[in-house]
């Protein structure tokens, strides 16, 4: 339940009391209890707290070994982030140390099988199952970082970048992923469409250049299609960054929406309220001597 109250004040006699609360304003302000000088200082309450602001240090290199040596804590966008510098840190802080020489071991055979490899198709395959490797240590640390809120903005985030729709899925919204996988197909289609275009175009031109072009273009036209489908390929890619980017963002707010208590009960409460007047700076008992004013209070509950 969110409860937005405001108080709206009602002063009765509005015309009447401002003249005589300036004049006994202006009078008090220009008096002083007895026997007190006139270059009195305003005196501290004893009610008043003095406010302490402690920042905690900066997480840094030294904090995260320490965390990895379990002697501190970090939070999971700082392990994940951690883990994909250095595999297999996040199962350490993780504590499932088990997980290692299959995360050390595929990723180094696979590396192994790279070097070793002689043949194009057979090197790609292992590069590949290097990444994916790598890919799949980050995504098992992040899957067992142990938190208590549910669900975690952080994890969403972190979900989404490794693999789009990720985060969705963990929010529960699953009816995004075809939207943004529609968007990201849009983007990468356009994107390598406007590629070959392009090369497609500087190639005549280097062809006319060198005078060996066939073709019915004059080189003016070259150079325009060439031109254009360049500055659509760049357009593509900013696209392609922007659906990756919101689908992060998207992710992470609506986590934080899955904790907002939404609810149907709305009402509007007006009741009667006496408003204690401020008193003036420096001035200690114009609190008590100034009478209350009535007023009203509004309350709406959303």
């Amino acid at each position: 339940m969110r409860r937005i109250h405001f108080i709206f004040i009602l002063l009765c006699g509005l015309l009447a009391a401002l003249p005589s609360y300036g004049q006994f304003n202006n009078n008090f302000i220009s008096t002083a209890p007895p026997g007190a000088g006139t270059d009195m200082q305003p005196q501290t309450s004893q009610d008043e707290e003095e406010v302490v602001v402690s920042t905690k240090p900066s997480f840094n290199v030294k904090t995260y070994f320490r965390a990895l040596a379990h002697k501190d804590t970090m939070k999971i966008g700082q392990m994940g982030v951690g883990s994909m510098i250095l595999p297999g840190t996040a199962q350490i802080y993780n504590r499932e140390y088990w997980k290692l020489p299959i995360v050390y071991g595929t990723i180094g055979g696979c590396i192994g099988g790279a070097v070793a490899t002689r043949g194009k198709d057979a090197q790609k395959f292992f590069i590949a199952g290097a990444v994916a490797s790598w890919w799949g240590s980050v995504l098992d640390g992040l899957v067992s970082y142990k938190s208590v809120q549910k669900p975690l903005p952080a994890r969403a985030s972190m979900y989404s970048a490794i693999l789009p729709g990720l985060g969705q899925a963990y929010n529960g919204d699953y009816w995004k992923i075809p939207i943004f996988y529609t968007g990201l197909g849009a983007c990468v289609y356009c994107l390598g469409f406007n590629q070959r275009q392009y090369d497609r175009y500087r190639d005549m031109y280097v062809a006319y250049n060198e005078g060996t072009y066939t073709g019915n273009l004059t080189v003016d036209n070259i150079k325009w299609y060439r031109d254009q489908h360049r500055r659509y390929r760049d357009y593509s890619i900013i696209a392609t960054i922007l659906v990756y980017a919101l689908n992060i963002i998207d992710a992470n707010v609506f986590a934080h929406f899955n904790t907002f208590d939404v609810s149907d009960d709305i009402s509007f409460n007006v009741e009667p309220q006496m408003i204690s007047p401020v008193a003036p700076a420096g001035n200690l008992f114009a609190g008590n001597q100034a009478p209350q004013q009535l007023g009203f209070q509004m309350s709406i509950k959303f």
